[in-house]
Order: C-alpha cells, then sequence, then structure tokens
C-alpha cells in the first residue's frame, strides 16, 4: 500500500510539476510522512525532487533562457540562505490560529498566510481582462528571484512565486517549463547541500526500494507530461497555472498545506 500510494502521488505531482512549476513538494511530503518520521520525509522528497528536475532537464534543456536564468536563479539561491536563517529565528513565534476540519488539526501560519495573499493576487493578474493587458518588465525578475528564493528557505514554497515571475516574462511554454526547471535545479542543489548532515544522520531510515520506485514514477509522470505539452497552447498553460495558483494560494494560507 504504501509503495502504490508514495508512486501514485509522484506520478501525478510530476505531471503536474512540468506545467506549473510546483506541486511535487507540496504533494510528497505528507505522504511520505504517512510512513516516515517528518524529517525523513522532508530528505527522501528533496532526493526525489532534485533527481526529477533532472530528468525533466534532459526533457526539456534545450529551450532554456539563460540570461532569466542567471537575472532570476542567482538571487533565488542565495535569498534562499537568508530565508532558511530567518526561519529558525522565526520558530518560536506562536502561529495565528489552529482550527480542526474533518478530524484534522490545521495550522495557520503567519508565513504562509503571506505567501497565499500573493499568490492569489499575482494569478489575478493572468485571469482578470483589466489585469492581464499588464506588462512586467523583465527588470523586475530578480525582485522574483529574491522573493521566491526568500520565502522558499523561510517555508519551503518557491516554485509558485516563481512560475508567477515568469509566467510575465514573455516565455514560451517550452521557455517557461524549461527555465523553470534549471531554477529549480539550482536551489535543489543548495537544498541538499544543506541536507548533507542530516542525509548522513538519517540514512538507516530510507528505504531505498521505494525512493528509487518513487523517483521513477516521478520521471515517468514528466515524460507523459513533455508528450502533453505538445497538445497545449501558451494560454491555456497560463490560465491553467494562475487557476492552481489560485488553489494552491488558499489551501496554503489555510494552513492545509
Amino acid at each position: 500500500m504504501d509503495y502504490l500510494l508514495i508512486c501514485m502521488a509522484a506520478l501525478i505531482g510530476s505531471g503536474l510539476t512540468l506545467f506549473s512549476g510546483f506541486g511535487l513538494g507540496t504533494i510528497l511530503v505528507p505522504v511520505f510522512a504517512l510512513f516516515f518520521p517528518i524529517e525523513v520525509a522532508i530528505l527522501l522528497t528533496a532526493i526525489v525532487h532534485f533527481l526529477n528536475n533532472g530528468f525533466k532537464l534532459l526533457l526539456v534543456g534545450k529551450h532554456v533562457n539563460w540570461p532569466i536564468v542567471l537575472r532570476f536563479g542567482l538571487p533565488a539561491i542565495g535569498f534562499a540562505f537568508l530565508g532558511a536563517y530567518l526561519l529558525e529565528l522565526l520558530s518560536t513565534i506562536d502561529p495565528l490560529a489552529d482550527y480542526h476540519l474533518f478530524g484534522h488539526l490545521f495550522t495557520v501560519q503567519w508565513v504562509k498566510l503571506i505567501i497565499g495573499f500573493l499568490l492569489v493576487f499575482f494569478a489575478l493578474f493572468e485571469l482578470l481582462p483589466a489585469l492581464s493587458k499588464l506588462e512586467l518588465d523583465r527588470k523586475y525578475l530578480p525582485i522574483g528571484g529574491v522573493l521566491s528564493g526568500f520565502f522558499g528557505g523561510l517555508s519551503g514554497n518557491q516554485g509558485a512565486l516563481r512560475s508567477v515571475f515568469l509566467l510575465r516574462a514573455g516565455l514560451g511554454k517550452e521557455a517557461f517549463i524549461a527555465t523553470g526547471v534549471v531554477i529549480a535545479c539550482l536551489i535543489d542543489t543548495s537544498r541538499l547541500l544543506i541536507y548533507i548532515p542530516s542525509l548522513i544522520k538519517h540514512h538507516n531510515s530510507f528505504d531505498f526500494t521505494l525512493l528509487l520506485a518513487a523517483t521513477f514514477s516521478a520521471f515517468a509522470g514528466a515524460f507523459v507530461g513533455n508528450k502533453l505539452l505538445k497538445k497545449i497552447t501558451i494560454s491555456t498553460l497560463k490560465t491553467g497555472v494562475a487557476c492552481l495558483l489560485i488553489v494552491f494560494g488558499c489551501l496554503l494560507a489555510a494552513g492545509i498545506v
């Protein structure tokens, strides 16, 4: 049962994140956490996430817009470390609220509430005609990198904010996905460097067969998603990602993810 559930989560999450730039970690961490301690679940997800991004890079790497990678990715990496450091300082602050829903306890945290509202706000720029006509100059890409990296280090949610800014960067659908993959690979590399001591400490807790199965399931999701990419338009992609951003932002603000 654990193999089936985790592999299905990896397959679906990987297919989703190929288009949207976020989703795999959000889906996979809670599923891994059903069978492993949370710190092990985070480590396992980080490994699958990193390997899957490497595989996606093989699929779509030729479409990367390298100037955007440099302008967005480098600030993101630097501020991810700053966000992670601040997380330690803020760890003692009490959450805004707790509530029960369907027998589960959910916690509303200040950081996730702020990110959730930001995601919904930016997503509306793609869905409302009056706002969709506004242009976001590429000179603001470093600001997007700063926000994405900082909040990624602070809360672990950086893919959604990255997609917000890349959507407005004038990229085609292949370039949008490929550029986001490279930036995610850079951030994943920095995360794993930080995680090395924990990887060594918890390696005996890993089910490597399960980890391999989840990784190949994620590969399959990325492969199928890449085939489907040829059948959609950039406008469809933008609308779909914007809708996912609103859903994800609301769930994040509510403390559900």
